[in-house]
């Protein structure tokens, strides 16, 4: 979708946006959104972040998603300055403000950046950078720690209207709690998932697949209950064995499951490098109830289109001959 097919739908008379999910569970779903809960929204994050009216927001995600309608939505709403580049996997190559007070990107367009010199320093001059749409790993977020501005991990999802928290990486505010937004009430279920009240952005509670810790310092999340792999009696949860790896794997990889006679469910682990010297990482690192019981070699890991990791293919990627 085009900035200017976006602003013809937001003008038009209907009271609603159709916006589509990520696919990161499934195939995406197409949905209706109010236009005045996107308003709402982009109230909200503007006045959490202290942004003020005539600021310079950057555009550089797809317009097919709510990330990048909301950040739209949020200049138009708060008077901010928009600047709209080609979404890419290096958004900075060809900004030139002199001041970017607000942008949001997905980790893999962070990544590529502070690969490049120049953008790095670019992306390091933007006063609130927020990141979202995948997991930012322990690498990432160590070197965003270093930054001298505020950068953000958001959290929300497309029912919430982007996010309804933000937890802080950069500086010594760095954390790994999230901080709701006012008016938005948490609780967990039986099950330990995160249940979301947003009354402005969203109608009734929100019952998520995030498996939650809360406090009073905010809330955290330990992975997503559909990652849970139950395999011989014991709950393995997918994201918190992909962070253990993180460190010791050279090549792209993917945590997922198969289906199995005696245990149930099995780990399996996707990688796109050697096989051999996967296994050795995993005896190395691993726990031995953690340990992939099948590995896959794959030309790809497979991802969603705005970077997450697309599971439900994963997990048919999972059923080949291992190894």
């Amino acid at each position: 979708m085009k900035l200017e097919e976006f602003l013809a739908e937001w003008h038009n008379d209907s009271p609603t946006v159709l916006v589509h999910t990520s696919g990161s569970t499934g195939k995406p779903k197409p949905m209706w959104v109010e236009k005045r809960r996107m308003e709402a929204s982009a109230r909200i994050t503007c006045q959490f972040l202290g942004l003020r009216e005539g600021d310079i927001a950057l555009l550089c995600l797809p317009l097919d998603y709510i990330a990048g309608k909301m950040m739209v939505v949020r200049a138009l709403t708060c008077g901010l300055r928009l600047i709209a580049v080609e979404p890419s996997g290096n958004p900075l190559e060809t900004v030139t403000a002199a001041v970017v007070a607000f942008a949001a990107m997905v980790p893999m367009q962070v990544w590529n950046t502070l690969q490049v010199p120049e953008e790095r320093l670019r992306l390091m001059d933007i006063k609130h950078l927020i990141i979202g749409g995948g997991a930012i790993d322990d690498a990432l977020a160590a070197e965003l720690r270093t930054f001298p501005n505020a950068v953000w991990s958001t959290y929300g999802m497309t029912e919430t209207l982007s996010h309804i928290a933000l937890r802080r990486l950069s500086g010594p505010e760095a954390s790994d709690w999230y901080t709701p937004f006012e008016g938005v009430r948490l609780s967990l279920n039986e099950e330990q998932c995160l249940v979301i009240d947003a009354p402005a952005v969203h109608d009734g509670t929100l019952v998520t697949n995030d498996i939650a810790e809360i406090s009073d310092k905010g809330f955290r999340i330990l992975g997503r209950k559909d990652n849970v792999i139950c395999s011989g009696g014991l709950k393995i949860q997918t994201e918190e064995v992909e962070r253990m790896l993180y460190a010791h794997l050279r090549n792209p990889y993917l945590i997922t499951k198969r289906r199995d006679e005696k245990f149930g469910e099995i780990v399996v682990l996707l990688t796109e490098g050697d096989t051999a010297e996967a296994e050795a990482v995993c005896r190395r690192v691993l726990p031995s109830y953690w340990q992939p019981r099948a590995i896959v070699r794959v030309a790809q890991i497979p991802m969603t289109e705005n970077g997450k990791p697309a599971r439900k293919q994963a997990e048919a990627l999972a059923q080949k001959p291992s190894r």
